[in-house]
């Protein structure tokens, strides 16, 4: 049976305002409440010069909203720079942000702009924004503060103007707290913080993400899937999402191509994705085993789901989640391996070494 989550919008939808551009109409259509809060902040901001700092956990959709913002601005028209912090060496953050002049280091045989230069009269969207150093803190906040950068061996101060949106999935103000982060630009950053839901918050809208990835992918592989079983589409509702959007379009992605039917079903997806599922069809497959089996199932799935919450409650620090567990690191550890469960895949892209 095809997927029965394709609805009519609701007159709650932002698709209803007339202030969203055409193309990214189903971009902004939710049916969550914290969403549509969300995409209302962005309605106010995107027509200012308003300096942005987006907040959210990893995959839930911090450079959409930018582009999002982007697009219903005056910049509209130019530029919009996307740069990816946390991808970035530190040694090399400097030259590809605000470029470099001829012989200023052993290579620069001629100048390079840098991402600043590109997005004159644009948008530059910093994100990852938590993992740049110190130093880089302090060239960025005289960027922020005096509307000027300079080139790497360059001297001639060169005026900025570009709106900048910084993203971080990581807490600035914890980080601020804890003195990896300079308040200063902290503050000049935060002018306007938006925060981003992640997925399991608004678990209204993944019935609509179904479809929308179904049909991408039906354009990006010539294949003709019509939708998703309710079985999946109730599992994948219910499920928690640690990786957000991200993580629903990877398995989304995989069950597409393993799929030999017309419809998405059960025996394509990871099956720990049906273990918060309650659902009969899945509890009528159980009695061909022993109840002291299905009590051993039941509780492999409850300890593999409490583990991801913990790990994802602490962003991946072993030793808080141990503590919290009341268990030993070494005990945690064992379990995961129990479990293949991976603490990297819960952790900011800002850790400190002490935490590993």
């Amino acid at each position: 049976m095809a997927n029965q989550s394709r609805r009519p919008l609701t007159e709650s939808s932002s698709v209803q305002d007339e202030f969203w551009n055409q193309d990214v109409l189903k971009e902004v259509h939710t049916r969550s409440p914290q969403m549509l809060k969300t995409f209302e902040k962005v309605k106010s901001v995107a027509p200012t010069k308003t300096t942005v700092l987006l907040q959210g956990d990893t995959g839930v959709g911090k450079g959409m909203v930018a582009k999002l913002i982007h697009q219903h601005s005056s910049r509209k028209n130019e530029a919009f720079v996307h740069v990816h912090c946390g991808a970035l060496p530190e040694t090399l953050v400097e030259s590809e942000l605000f470029g470099y002049e001829k012989g200023a280091f052993t290579g620069a045989v001629k100048r390079k702009l840098g991402r600043f230069d590109n997005a004159q009269r644009g948008t530059i969207f910093l994100d990852e924004i938590n993992t740049i150093s110190g130093t880089m803190q302090i060239k960025l906040l005289q960027v922020l503060q005096e509307r000027i950068f300079q080139r790497v061996g360059g001297e001639a101060p060169i005026e900025s103007d570009v709106r900048v949106i910084a993203a971080s999935n990581s807490d600035l103000q914890q980080l601020c707290d804890d003195g990896y982060f300079r308040k200063d630009l902290y503050y000049r950053l935060s002018v306007f913080p938006l925060e981003i839901p992640s997925l399991h918050q608004r678990s209204e809208d993944i019935p609509e993400w179904i479809d929308y990835l179904i049909d991408w992918f039906n354009r990006l592989y010539f294949k003709e899937i019509q939708g998703a079983d309710p079985l999946v589409v109730k599992a994948l509702v219910e499920y928690s999402w640690p990786g957000n959007i991200r993580e629903l379009e990877n398995v989304i992605e995989r069950a597409y191509i393993l799929e030999t039917t017309p419809v998405l079903m059960p025996e394509s997806f990871p099956q720990e994705l049906f273990s918060t599922a309650n659902n009969t069809a899945e509890v009528s497959l159980d009695i061909t085993q022993t109840l002291a089996e299905v009590r051993r199932q039941s509780m492999e799935q409850l300890e593999r789901q409490y583990l991801k919450e913990l790990l994802r409650k602490h962003q991946g620090r072993i030793n808080r989640s141990a503590e919290t567990a009341g268990i030993t690191t070494r005990q945690l550890h064992k379990l995961l391996r129990k479990h293949v469960i991976r603490k990297e895949e819960f952790k900011p892209a800002f850790t400190s070494s002490t935490n590993k």
